[in-house]
């Protein structure tokens, strides 16, 4: 019995650690957030849905899960949650940038797009990582350690296959990322982001009008399964833990393939 014990310990992959998890309420927040708890993280969920974010917390242990109402958008609000966890946990190990939206207009066509539609999608996507980063690198630096992580998406190496704003977005979180994995080295800091291909969620399916059927043909490369919320999960539990600790600077694509196979042209087929 006591080996079971001390091999389920070890298997506790963030084990002491505290984190920040913006976007907690549902999708791959809410995965994540399950997870680290499982592996022995305590954790905080920033979300502007209220009733979903405490519906998460209830779900999980109360002494490892807390709730605190956040706008990404909203320097205060990210301050506030930032200084909310190290008061609640003493301290903050892991910073997850998760907080997202596709946006309010799925049409390709530029001429179509007005300035307002892509400030939105903009101001959430990057300039919530902007804040995010800048606050939790404000109580890391003096720790000299943490682990900044940033959702961004295949759409950060690609084009084409998204909204010029959902892509223009998500370009920036991969620039964001590489600028401040060089300024934070020095203080033991890694960022990294995790970059999924669609993830087929039912707000997901609507913004594209895809069925079931329409979301299978978008994976093109690996075949007999879809990336899901628990595989962008635990590519952000890698990135978190100690298993990754020299890694930074890195996109961790999360798209079986995807991104690096030309669609119209494959001498495999």
């Amino acid at each position: 019995m006591a080996s079971i014990s001390a091999f389920t310990a070890a298997a506790r992959r963030l084990e002491g650690k505290v984190a920040l998890i913006t976007g907690g309420a549902s999708g791959i927040g809410a995965c994540t957030a399950k997870l680290f708890t499982k592996h022995g993280a305590k954790v905080m969920i920033a979300e502007i849905q209220d009733d979903l974010g405490l519906s998460v917390c209830k779900s999980l242990d109360p002494s490892v899960a807390s709730y605190i109402h956040c706008d990404v958008t909203n320097e205060d609000h990210v301050q506030n949650a930032v200084d909310s966890t190290v008061a609640k946990y003493k301290k903050l190990d892991i910073m997850f940038n998760n907080a997202g939206i596709a946006g309010s207009h799925p049409k390709p066509n530029i001429l179509d797009i007005t300035q307002s539609d892509f400030e939105e999608t903009v101001k959430t996507n990057l300039i919530g990582p902007f804040l995010g980063t800048k606050h939790a690198a404000r109580v890391m630096i003096p720790a000299r350690q943490g682990s900044i992580i940033t959702t961004a998406s295949v759409c950060s190496i690609i084009g084409g296959v998204a909204p010029h704003a959902y892509t223009s977005s998500k370009h920036g979180v991969l620039g964001l990322t590489r600028s401040t994995t060089v300024e934070f080295g020095q203080y033991g800091i890694r960022v990294n982001c995790v970059s999924p291909h669609a993830v087929p969620t039912p707000l997901f399916n609507k913004f594209l009008q895809l069925d079931d059927e329409g979301i299978s043909k978008i994976y093109s490369n690996l075949k007999g399964t879809w990336c899901k919320v628990e595989d962008v999960a635990n590519a952000a539990l890698f990135l978190a833990s100690d298993d990754s600790k020299y890694v930074s600077g890195h996109n961790l694509t999360v798209d079986g393939g995807f991104t690096i196979m030309n669609s119209g042209f494959c001498m495999f087929e």
